[in-house]
């Protein structure tokens, strides 16, 4: 079985990565995209473990978001903290996963993930606006199974 970080290039990666850095460049969340091969459990269930094992939970507004993927089995899911979930709830997190499918049932995997990684940057943006301050709490590199191993 291959290393489900293989799933995207060298190229699409970077250009995954250079999509949440010009996202990030707007606001003071935190965006990540992890991708797994399978999982097990509950797709929903599986992207919480992983937010609480990357230390997403721990941003200074509990303002990060993390787009999922079990590529293998054709699943995925986006988890927002409490800080942007209070403020856009569950019908955005659902129109986001849904237009997101779209792109996924076509096989446009990068760009899904690059419109969802605008449009996510662009409502924390309205709620979380970046300032002076701002640090980058997260790295914008992809995750795998691999690296939350490390952690």
């Amino acid at each position: 079985m291959s290393r489900a970080f293989d799933f995207f290039t060298p190229t699409q990666r970077d250009q995954i990565k250079e999509a949440i850095a010009k996202s990030e460049k707007l606001t003071s969340g935190e965006i990540r995209v992890h991708i797994e091969n399978r999982t097990e459990i509950d797709v929903l269930d599986r992207a919480a473990y992983v937010f609480e094992n990357l230390g997403m939970h721990r941003t200074k507004e509990r303002n990060a978001v993390l787009i999922y993927m079990a590529v293998q089995d054709g699943r995925f899911a986006i988890l927002g903290d409490a800080g942007i979930h209070q403020i856009l709830g569950s019908d955005y997190w659902s129109q986001t996963r849904d237009s997101l499918l779209k792109y996924f049932n076509d096989q446009a995997f990068v760009e899904g993930l690059e419109w969802a990684i605008a449009d996510i940057g662009n409502r924390l943006s309205e709620n979380f606006p970046i300032s002076e301050e701002d640090v980058n709490e997260l790295e914008n590199e992809i995750t795998d199974d691999i690296s939350l191993n490390e952690n």
